[in-house]
Formats: structure tokens, C-alpha cells, sequence
């Protein structure tokens, strides 16, 4: 009887540190839980700092193009006229110098 006691003592005091050694796990890892539950806090409140930063940059870049395709507009506009300005003066130049051409013989015919 005396070595089912001990048996039984023995068993017990196993079954207690088994015991022991689950809550130590157990405790582990609800430290590291909660570590990277901080961790995946701070990511997710990193993730929202950059993806409103990104809205920001996005709208930004977007007026920009805009305004960067209303000069495009601009300047192409502003040398197609200029080029038509252009052909303009060698056409009058053109008629000038005959006019000048016509007036200089009707002069020395006179």
C-alpha cells in the first residue's frame, strides 16, 4: 500500500509540474501575443500614415498632370499660331519685295 501511496505521490507531483510547465508555455505565448499584437498595431497605423500620404501625392501628381497638359495645350497652340504668324510675314515679304521690284522698272521706265 505504501508503494501505491508513493506511486500516487510520484504521479501527483509529475501531473503538477506538467501542469507547471503548460502555464509557463502558456504565459510565452501570450507574451509574444501580445508583442506582436503591439507589432501589427504599429504597422497598421504605419500602413494608414503612408496610404494617406499616397492619397495625398496621388491627387497632387493628378493636378499637376492636368496642369502640366493645359500648357502642353498652351504651347502648342501658341507655336501653331506663331507658325501661321510666321508664313504670314514671308508672304507679305514676298509681295512687298515684288511690289518693290514692280515699282523700282515702272520707276526706271518712266
Amino acid at each position: 500500500m505504501a508503494e501505491t501511496g508513493a506511486t500516487l505521490q510520484t504521479t501527483n507531483n509529475e501531473l503538477v509540474r506538467c501542469i507547471e510547465e503548460l502555464r509557463e508555455k502558456r504565459e510565452e505565448a501570450n507574451r509574444q501575443i501580445l508583442k506582436e499584437e503591439e507589432e501589427k498595431a504599429r504597422i497598421v497605423s504605419e500602413i494608414q500614415i503612408l496610404t494617406d500620404r499616397l492619397a495625398k501625392l496621388d491627387d497632387g501628381l493628378s493636378k499637376k498632370y492636368a496642369a502640366k497638359s493645359e500648357y502642353d495645350k498652351a504651347i502648342a497652340e501658341t507655336e501653331h499660331a506663331f507658325s501661321k504668324i510666321a508664313e504670314s510675314s514671308r508672304t507679305l515679304l514676298h509681295v512687298l519685295k515684288r511690289e518693290s521690284t514692280s515699282l523700282k522698272k515702272k520707276g526706271a521706265g518712266e
